[in-house]
């Protein structure tokens, strides 16, 4: 094991640029190669940093080198945390942002965010997309990614956000069926949002009668709806894009508005440069279309 060196906060970044490249290589070489340095260079670097850890990172043998079991619990994390700082730095310092990380429910990243990137898409061209998947609405703390888009009321502790549509419920069906839409069986959702019971509260409307399909996705009741399975009482803001290319078709019909809404959230680090403020203000109107 290596000496430990008594040292207080972080290793030098140089060491740990080192480490993360040779432990990404699995070589001292290629790593030296990276950095146009000697492989000398390059372990002393990984020696010195060993020694201020107080662990072997890196088993030495004539085949060459392979990260202990300390090494490859660390890597990941250095590997994150240089990424991080790299990215951050030329969003705020850099002549261009290079990566915008999105994550959402699948269903908004599918109904609300992709069909809307085109144009915005146009306007940033070199600017790299990337969407996390979030599974549920609670595990949106474990999301790697700054920007969310969220569903609910707004007010999330510790980000800033816009609201970039309400959440409005009509009844819709596949074109074809939806001027008779009252002769269709309803399509359940489970969930949060307002059903058929609080729809025909609020409109005075009769309820439909209930049908066979039973959904806990909002995504998934459109779809139902798409295959002629029913009427859905339909998120507008989701199936903009279905409405529009006529795969689905608003009743005649009383809208049902609620106090939810889709929101562009962020942390309050971001947005501090004027490049970050524009490509908010950008991403923001391109998703409220």
């Amino acid at each position: 094991m290596a000496k430990k060196v008594t040292k207080q906060g972080l290793p030098p970044l140089d060491w740990l640029k080192v480490f993360e490249a040779a432990g990404r290589h699995g070589s001292f070489t290629a790593a030296a190669e990276e950095f146009g340095a000697t492989q000398a260079a390059v372990s002393q670097r990984i020696r010195n940093l060993e020694a201020w850890l107080g662990r072997q990172l890196f088993i030495r043998s004539a085949r060459g080198v392979a990260l202990t079991v300390d090494g490859e619990s660390y890597l990941p994390l250095v590997h994150d945390s240089l990424r991080t700082l790299e990215q951050g730095t030329e969003n705020i310092f850099g002549q261009s942002i290079r990566e915008l990380r999105i994550a959402a429910l699948p269903s908004h990243l599918e109904m609300l965010l992709l069909p809307r990137l085109a144009a915005f898409a146009r306007e940033y061209p070199d600017l790299r997309l990337v969407t996390e998947t979030v599974p549920k609405r609670l595990e949106f703390e474990a999301a790697d990614s700054a920007l969310h888009i969220r569903y609910g009321r707004g007010g999330w502790d510790g980000r800033e956000g816009v609201l970039l549509a309400n959440e409005v419920l009509q009844p819709m069906a596949m074109p074809g069926l939806a001027s008779n839409w009252r002769d269709l069986p309803a399509i359940e959702l489970r969930g949060e949002r307002p059903g058929w019971a609080e729809w025909a509260r609020v409109t005075g409307e009769a309820e439909p009668e209930a049908g066979p399909v039973s959904v806990d996705s909002m995504a998934h009741a459109l779809r139902a709806a798409r295959l002629g399975l029913g009427v859905v009482l339909g998120s507008k803001a989701l199936a903009a894009n279905l409405l529009q290319t006529r795969q689905l078709q608003c009743a005649e019909a009383p809208e049902l508005a609620t106090v939810d809404g889709y929101w562009l959230t962020w942390p309050p680090s971001l947005g501090k440069s004027s490049r970050q403020k524009a490509l908010l203000d950008a991403l923001r109107k391109a998703l409220q279309e």
